[in-house]
């Protein structure tokens, strides 16, 4: 990490045949008053560059990475907006590096496909405020309204596409729904909707009692590992746990309960008919957050016919950080870059 640079029934079946299901080929802000950005770093090929909005008192970290500087009067990038999840901050999540394993930085990937990135860590994650408050998915909401004005301002783009996982996923999905002025296209990684016979959720809920009364909940080195192996051993690197044990605990060993307890006891957080900006769902196979018939019911309920959904095989709960992410990296690109359609 460079922190300091930067089963089938007849609906089911129809949905399914519908859908171009592709299995390989998936508090008042005040945000511009941001804090000096830290001096910008060209490093490793790419530009790098921090900044901090403003959530009322809240201090909230932004990292920046392009291939280039941007230059007076150029035509701005597309902007990649990537949110993290429950467990982990914005830089191990989106910009990982691993030795020895190959390429694992999301953030690098989307720079050189052409894309401005921009990585959050939301409040009491990573170099963000630690507070009392819990970061719901109502408070990332709010972080990503004290975000995106200062991104608008940065890169002259005014609507931005953003990639968020697991819980950050549902944050994008909110935001975009509150903010559909300041979204252009998302993806939707490790959604999700009901969390009906999810095994993952039943587990968790049976904590749901402490996530009431406490603001944070203790995330040690096992917590981390166990992301790899809940689901499906042998779909993620061994390497990758860490890597991310290594570039995340110096950030702290605990971590907000707010997602933990709603997609415990609140789902579902958003209504999918409020999602009007054209959407990816990416699911790896395996996945035990959310089952597939979840998923394709939040995917039937989509208002925007410009929609795809991507099941990936041989790939659980992470999609950034398993074995076969470059499919999640192609799904992703190819959506994003996709052409306009003429609606009629």
């Amino acid at each position: 990490m460079r922190a300091d640079d930067e089963n089938s029934s007849p609906n089911r079946r129809n949905i399914l045949s519908g859908i171009g299901l592709a299995a390989a080929a998936a508090v008042a802000a005040s945000p511009l008053r941001s804090a000096p950005a830290a001096a910008a770093a060209d490093t490793g090929g790419y530009w790098n560059k921090q900044y901090t909005a403003h959530k009322g008192a809240v201090n909230i970290a932004l990292y920046r990475r392009r291939m280039k500087a941007p230059t007076p009067g150029e035509t701005p990038l597309p902007v990649a907006v990537m949110v993290h999840g429950s467990s982990i901050s914005g830089m191990p999540s989106w910009d990982l590096h691993v030795p020895g394993a190959g390429e694992y930085s999301v953030m690098d990937v989307f720079s050189r496909f052409g894309y401005d990135c921009w990585v959050i860590d939301f409040e009491g994650y990573g170099k963000s405020s630690v507070t009392s408050g819990n970061s719901d998915i109502k408070s990332g909401v709010a972080d990503l309204e004290a975000a995106t004005p200062l991104i608008a301002q940065e890169t002259g783009q005014q609507k931005f596409h953003m990639l968020g996982e697991s819980s950050g996923a549902l944050r994008v999905a909110a935001f975009a729904a509150a903010h559909p002025e300041r979204v252009d296209r998302i993806v939707l990684g490790a959604y999700t909707y009901t969390g009906k016979g999810s095994p993952t959720l039943a587990e968790r809920a049976k904590q749901v009692d402490f996530y009431r009364t406490h603001n944070r909940r203790p995330r040690p080195k096992e917590m981390i590992e166990s992301i790899f192996t809940r689901d499906k051993p042998g779909t993620s690197d061994p390497r990758v746990a860490a890597a991310l044990v290594a570039a995340e605990l110096p950030l702290g060993d605990s971590v907000p309960t707010g997602t933990y307890l709603d997609m415990t006891s609140k789902l579902p957080i958003i209504e999918a008919s409020l999602v009007k900006c054209p959407v990816l769902l990416c699911r790896g196979q395996y996945d035990g957050i959310a089952t597939a018939d979840d998923v394709i019911d939040f995917y039937s309920k989509l208002p925007n016919p410009d929609r795809q959904m991507a099941i990936l095989p041989g790939m659980a709960h992470s999609l950034t950080l398993g074995l076969n992410r470059q499919l999640y990296w192609h799904v992703a690109h190819s959506f994003l870059s996709m052409p306009k359609a003429q609606l009629v």
